[in-house]
């Protein structure tokens, strides 16, 4: 207490005001992480509307994907990539610098090498698409993706599977036999690891035994 009851009754407010505002801050920190029957909030909505929410201005597509059929609601806007990522959930096409700089995205489509996240989804309606989880499986693997086994062709791994589409792709392109033209046609894809030549070595491994 000072000898100026001014001072002391300003003193006064200023501590009822602090414990106010933080009793409310502290109960709006524990709210938010309470369960929602106990705060009686509404109850989570139903995995339907989760992964399916109302767009506004959402258009019908219906995408073939590695020989299946999405029937989808989706956002003009929406990238390939970004719908074979997080609309169908197959992510092992990556999102690397998503300027069509690195190649990680690349899938297929109609049998062509594609940068997915310079297509919008909406551009390929009734498309044949192909990923990295519809070119083989862990017992049946493509010989492209054997090859980058055995040449030990990935490190990191993320550029990987855009790395083997790219490479699937090049089977069925002009493509001299040596490896520079090899490199020329692969130069769309960066591996910032710098894997190359054990790359290079699993796509003429394949060429040769092909």
């Amino acid at each position: 207490m000072s000898n100026n009851p001014k001072l002391d009754q300003v003193d006064r407010s200023r501590r009822k005001f602090l414990k106010s505002t933080g009793t409310t801050a502290a109960a709006g920190v524990i709210s938010a992480y309470l369960p929602a029957h106990a705060s009686g909030a509404a109850e989570p909505a139903r995995e339907s509307e989760v992964n399916h929410p109302t767009v506004e201005g959402a258009v019908p597509i219906t995408l073939r994907i590695n020989g299946k059929d999405h029937k989808l609601n989706i956002d003009p806007r929406t990238t390939l990539l970004d719908c074979i990522r997080e609309t169908v959930a197959l992510t092992g096409t990556k999102k690397g610098c998503d300027h069509g700089q690195c190649g990680a995205c690349t899938v297929h489509v109609n049998g062509k090498r594609v940068l997915s996240c310079l297509n919008l989804a909406l551009m390929h309606d009734g498309h044949e698409i192909t990923t990295i989880e519809g070119l083989g499986t862990p017992d049946a693997l493509h010989p492209m993706q054997k090859a980058f086994l055995e040449c030990d062709g990935y490190q990191c791994g993320y550029c990987t599977s855009g790395q083997i589409m790219s490479a699937v792709a090049l089977l069925k392109e002009p493509c001299g036999p040596d490896d520079s033209s090899v490199k020329e046609l692969m130069s769309g894809n960066i591996c910032r690891c710098g894997a190359y030549a054990n790359i290079v070595a699993a796509i003429q491994q394949v060429r040769k035994n092909g």
